[in-house]
């Protein structure tokens, strides 16, 4: 299984409406790096979503539910996206404050790409971040 973070802001579409709708297609991808994560992505891998300019924390996690196929909100391209499914709320946010004050994280790719979309995250920083968000 791999992990991913995922951004959405939550004006646009929120932790809340992920978890009220179940599973949601991840649409709207527009940079050709975050479009190659979002093809790597494998079904049961899973994401952090995370709450980008209004809150900037992690809220939940998702799990791959459909792999990648075409975005039906492109207008021209080869864009993809995938489905996404909720799968449990953090007990505790995880803040972007809280992550790059621990020097742990200093290759995370969340603070090296800030503006990347979709992102890996290696098995040692998923069990440390879900380990700050309250989930064993």
């Amino acid at each position: 299984m791999s992990y991913w973070l995922i951004k959405s802001e939550p004006d646009a579409f929120s932790w809340d409406e992920q978890v009220k709708n179940g599973v949601e297609p991840w649409t709207g991808v527009r940079n050709h790096l975050a479009k190659r994560h979002l093809k790597e992505m494998r079904k049961g891998d899973r994401a952090f979503f995370y709450h980008s300019n209004v809150g900037k924390e992690i809220v939940g996690i998702v799990e791959v539910a459909r792999e990648a196929y075409p975005d039906p909100t492109a207008e021209s391209g080869d864009w993809v996206c995938v489905d996404m499914k909720a799968i449990e709320t953090l007990a505790k946010p995880v803040t972007l404050a809280a992550i790059k004050a621990d020097p742990r994280f200093k290759e995370l790719a969340l603070v090296k790409y800030s503006r990347l979309s979709v992102s890996p995250v290696d098995a040692a920083h998923w069990e440390m971040l879900c380990e700050m968000g309250g989930l064993k």
